[in-house]
């Protein structure tokens, strides 16, 4: 038997490699337009990022190699062109010499695959515009990035290859804005509210996400410089387009092949219309395993096993492909999302009549280290308790949450199959009785009518109007709220008629479920239990009166909101503006939020940080996230490092460094690198550009002062009488001494105002460089920091006296105490010295993994 294969990669591969080892008789031929065949597409995010660091590890197979393992004949650098199955042949096209040629088969498997959708807006052309579906791709990527220093990027497309190359991105130190023309991320993977929860989490995490938003044209002179948007305009250096992709099936246009939306049909032997033609992988449309409906499911995945299925068929064994159930899993930072089955979307417009629950719990022991949590999605059909679909979110090992529904999807299983299911447990892997069970009891409640529920979706579109809220958390924790304790409850609650609504919220859903138990016991008929409680949802309480609790007036300082004294429940939002510069587009996104959700007034902070003054404690969320939209966030209190001031040295005449630069990279590298790092106090930093210090860097805890050292031609000095270097000099640190200038190291401030002024070119060379400054402060207390004796001329070198001295204050430091009496008790020249060394870096992972200041001494 002659086989043809078209296509290289998953599905192509694994049908040729699988069919030869069936039957080593079959004459298989593969032919793919890519120089590369068998590559870890999935993984190309992962390259980009630098997590794989050899673009050789994304190449599974070599042409070579494969054929040496396999015995199939692999010939690169061809397309098909056409197709004509009555003659059983294939036109291909050698896309190096032009030629065709015309190839035969008994038996043709078409594994075209499907390549990037083209976006069609002006401007596409620009250098530093890319798609990510090769490897070849994901290098080109990596190399731009490093050797532009891209700093802002772009990623059309919200769906797993965006969302991941987002990621990626991030994790190089570069801002990422990600933009999809649909009304939320992931679209047709996940429910509208936990695709919102995912979105909250980014922007949260730091990247931008921009849905319902249409890319109109890339902006550039030969480079891309930005993208004009319908949400308005986006700088950038680097853009991604991973907008979804299409079948690469142009070819077969006019082959009688019988196609939908440019997808392949087979019947369930991986069959097409046409005799003796099959077809697996992401150009075809397979089958949906619960619905039995037409599905595309372009993965990896299910690529693979279509091409195993595929050649067991085509050697005469009796099988059948099942379908798909578009499982998936991404990473994100933070957070893993996996979702298989069907959404209650897609569930309700398959004629399903639905109910779902949505469950929070812990994802191991709570008491054992690096616990997490999952949030569980669960969707049954209402009347038989069959499983339709799970999502699940989580710090964790999602897959093994999804991968239990797979089997229970695959099964035909219903929630009772699930109640008593005896899954391994350990405090290091699970809970007790395992999560996936614990949500499948609480939808088994819900159905038998032990739990009265509201889901999240239903919260959000208002069905809560009309409920009192009672907060039956440990303690009092939602604003405006009634309180109830669960453990005083032993009969009829004062002040609570039985007849009316009450909306029950706890932490995650379980406190609140044994309150309604105990409610329903005493008579109170319409308790409802909000499903994902404070953990999930944004609970408001309709005009709250009364004072915030402590509790949640420290937790919203520590997201940059400082209690107004004289009111009960306004804050002044403090919005980081990385080293004191915003662009006019931030500036009216923070009037236009002042405005929306506080006082409208904007008041600058002694760091240069901008505070929107009378934000409601119920604004707080909505503000943070109207200003990350816009790539804005709050913050700037608490023992860690502190967002950096910045002079305007980069710009100022007398600015000896890029100051903006600089105190850019040390904000992302050690403001939002170190955010979770806990020190002994705040730590300060500032960056001035020159000696005249109008950012008083010496009175931060680590101050940078940009630095011109003169490098004197002491031959040219003819020591005038009257001396322009000594007229000159603003600190009267020159000197002309017996016919000579003379300036001392100690004495001289490296501002470089003597270079150039003298006649006879003795001031002309210098060293530019940078003095760091440590253990100043200001406040209670002042002290003026001391420099340390080395000027430093790389920038590198600064950054990683920057990383040893949060280090050295984190190590050895007391809890409570600052960086300048740290210094002080050990001892300058100790500190330098450790300081000069590399020793802080070699502990570092030690240091930071330590369980230390866990409630540092800063009070704002």
């Amino acid at each position: 038997m002659k086989v043809l294969i078209i296509g290289g990669v998953a599905a192509g591969t694994k049908t040729a490699a699988k069919l030869k080892r069936e039957d080593r008789s079959t004459e298989i031929t593969v032919i793919t337009r890519e120089r590369n065949i068998s590559y870890a597409g999935c993984g190309l995010p992962y390259y980009v990022g630098g997590l794989v660091e050899n673009r050789e590890a994304l190449i599974i197979n070599t042409p070579e190699k494969y054929a040496e393992l396999t015995g199939v004949e692999v010939r690169t650098g061809k397309e098909a062109i056409s197709l004509d199955a009555d003659k059983k042949q294939v036109t291909v096209k050698d896309l190096f010499t032009g030629e065709e040629e015309v190839c035969t088969y008994d038996k043709l498997v078409l594994a075209v695959g499907a390549s990037p959708v083209e976006l069609l807006i002006p401007g596409m052309a620009q250098q530093g515009v890319f798609k990510m579906r090769t490897p070849d791709d994901a290098a080109a990527i990596r190399s731009y990035m490093e050797e532009n220093q891209v700093k802002k990027a772009v990623v059309i497309g919200a769906g797993f290859i965006g969302l991941e190359a987002a990621e990626n991105l991030k994790n190089k130190g570069v801002q990422v804005t990600v933009l999809d023309f649909a009304s939320q991320l992931l679209p047709n993977i996940l429910d509208e509210e936990m695709a919102a929860y995912v979105k909250k989490h980014l922007l949260k995490e730091g990247i931008r996400v921009l849905t319902d938003t249409k890319a109109e044209e890339v902006v550039g002179s030969g480079k891309v410089t930005g993208l004009k948007t319908s949400a308005g305009f986006l700088g950038c250096e680097l853009l991604i387009t991973a907008a979804g992709i299409r079948p690469n099936t142009e070819f077969l246009q006019s082959s009688g092949l019988e196609m939908s939306k440019g997808t392949i049909l087979v019947d369930n032997t991986m069959k097409t219309s046409l005799e003796d033609v099959y077809a697996a992988g992401d150009c075809v449309m397979v089958t949906n395993r619960i619905t039995g409906k037409p599905q595309w499911s372009p993965m990896g995945s299910s690529a693979n096993m279509e091409g195993r299925t595929l050649a067991q068929i085509l050697t005469g064994t009796r099988k059948t492909y099942p379908g798909v159930l578009g499982t998936g899993v991404v990473k994100l930072p933070g957070l893993h999302v996996g979702r298989t089955g069907l959404t209650q979307q897609q569930a309700e417009a398959a004629g399903y009549e639905v109910v779902t629950v949505l469950v929070p719990t812990d994802d191991k022991a709570h008491y054992y280290p690096g616990a997490g949590f999952f949030i569980t999605k669960l969707i049954a059909e209402k009347e038989t308790h069959k499983l339709l679909g799970v999502q699940v979110l989580g710090t964790g090992a999602v897959d093994k949450m999804v991968d239990i529904a797979v089997m229970g999807l695959n099964m035909g299983a219903v929630l009772e199959d699930f109640e008593n299911a005896d899954f391994a447990y350990a405090p290091p892997f699970s809970t007790a009785i395992h999560p996936f069970v614990q949500a499948v009891h609480v939808l088994l409640n819900k159905i038998n009518g032990a739990l009265v529920s509201m889901t999240p979706a239903e919260y959000a579109a208002g069905k809560a109007k009309g409920y009192k809220v009672i907060d039956a958390g440990l303690a009092p924790s939602i604003h405006g709220a009634r309180y109830v304790d669960l453990s005083a409850v032993q009969g009829e609650i004062e002040g609570l008629d039985k007849e009316e609504k009450l909306l029950l919220v706890c932490a995650k859903g379980k406190r609140a479920y044994f309150l309604q138990n105990r409610m329903r016991f005493y008579g109170y008929k319409n308790t409802v239990v909000l499903e994902g409680a404070t953990f999930f949802n944004d609970v408001k309480v309709e005009n709250p009166e009364g004072a915030v609790s402590l509790e949640e007036e420290k937790r919203v300082k520590a997201l940059g909101f400082l209690k107004d004294k004289n009111t009960l429940d306004k804050f002044n939002g403090r919005v980081i503006t990385r080293n004191g510069k915003i662009t006019a587009e931030e500036a009216r996104t923070i009037a236009e939020a002042a405005e929306l959700f506080g006082s409208g007034e904007v008041t600058m902070t002694s760091r240069m940080t901008m505070e929107i003054q009378g934000v409601s404690f119920a604004n707080i969320e909505p503000l943070r996230e109207y200003l990350m939209q816009a790539g804005l966030e709050t913050g700037g209190t608490g023992s860690k490092v502190r967002p950096v001031v910045s002079c305007k040295g980069t710009t100022c005449q007398y600015g000896l460094i890029d100051t903006f630069g600089l105190s850019e990279e040390i904000h992302e590298r050690f403001y939002h690198g170190y955010s979770a790092v806990k020190l002994p106090h705040k730590f300060k930093i500032a960056v001035g550009g020159c000696p005249n210090n109008c950012v008083k860097p010496d009175l931060n805890d680590l101050g940078i002062i940009g630095q011109r050292v003169p490098m004197v031609d002491m031959e040219k000095c003819r020591g005038c009488k009257v001396c322009r270097i000594e007229k000159n000099c603003p600190i009267k640190a020159a000197k002309v001494v017996e016919g000579k200038i003379v300036i001392p190291d100690n004495e001289c401030n490296h501002c470089g105002r003597c270079i150039g002024k003298c006649p006879f070119k003795a001031f002309e060379n210098y060293t530019n460089g940078y003095r760091i400054y440590i253990g100043g402060r200001w406040g209670k207390k002042v002290a003026r920091g001391r420099y340390l004796d080395k000027v430093f001329t790389e920038k590198e070198e600064v950054l990683s006296i920057v990383e040893k001295a949060i280090l050295l204050f984190r190590e050895q430091g007391i809890t409570g105490e600052r960086f300048a009496d740290t210094v002080a008790r050990l001892g300058f020249e100790n500190v330098q010295e450790q300081l000069m060394a590399d020793d802080l870096l070699s502990r570092k992972e030690e240091n930071i993994k330590g369980e230390k200041h866990l409630v540092g001494g800063a009070t704002c």
